[in-house]
């Protein structure tokens, strides 16, 4: 997968990751409004070109509020966040060029208002995706919000990871229908912060492709079971 001219598809309206797109920034927006007033610290997982976030911040009221790490391995992508973060002049930004899975990354930002973990659930396997909602009390403070999404297509994982969610002490907030094209969510987190366990990898980023194969590999064997 080129991750790089994955990012296409933004600039097609009728996009299904344009349309995707426009419902993370919509919640995005909504948690920005509804936060308390002082500084406000976000982490943005695997953030690609940063779009979801960084075009919100654009002309939110609370932008100067936010202190922001975006982590993406794609060094293109990265550079192209890093240039929207400079020509919008958001100072309280800063991009990253590394393995997002790597919890140190985050140390310092920690328990963080909003944990943006979109483009992830898609890209890693079963295990993995409950693995990184077990690690998200660590990242997420008392009332902070994660946003996330998982495309919905067969076998929909999405009653899973709201499953998940839930054992792990968050409320969900919203969650996209599944006619739709897409899958977000986002989820308010009610318990309290665990310690870091610094050294942690949350996943294993195998990618979308990777994963439908191996569905598709135990459709097919369970369609010839007697």
């Amino acid at each position: 997968m080129d991750w790089h001219s994955w990012h296409d598809d933004y600039d097609r309206p009728d996009s299904s990751l344009a349309q995707r797109l426009r419902a993370v920034q919509t919640l995005l927006r909504q948690v920005l409004d509804e936060a308390p007033a002082g500084p406000l610290r976000v982490i943005s997982l695997c953030a690609g070109q940063g779009r979801d976030l960084l075009e919100v911040l654009a002309d939110h009221p609370r932008r100067d509020d936010v202190r922001a790490r975006l982590v993406e391995l794609d060094p293109r992508n990265a550079e192209v966040a890093a240039e929207a973060v400079r020509a919008r002049s958001l100072t309280g930004v800063e991009v990253v060029t590394g393995d997002a899975s790597l919890i140190d990354h985050y140390t310092d930002l920690v328990p963080a208002d909003i944990v943006v973990a979109c483009g992830i659930f898609g890209n890693i396997t079963d295990e993995d995706i409950e693995r990184t909602i077990g690690f998200l009390p660590q990242l997420t403070k008392s009332g902070g919000a994660v946003l996330w999404t998982r495309g919905r297509y067969a076998p929909d994982r999405v009653p899973l990871i709201l499953n998940w969610f839930d054992e792990r002490g968050f409320d969900l907030v919203w969650v996209s229908e599944p006619e739709v094209g897409y899958g977000v969510g986002a989820h308010r987190f009610t318990g309290a912060p665990e310690p870091l366990q610094t050294g942690a990898k949350l996943f294993t980023f195998v990618g979308s492709d990777v994963i439908r194969g191996a569905d598709a590999r135990r459709a097919a064997a369970s369609s010839v079971q007697p």
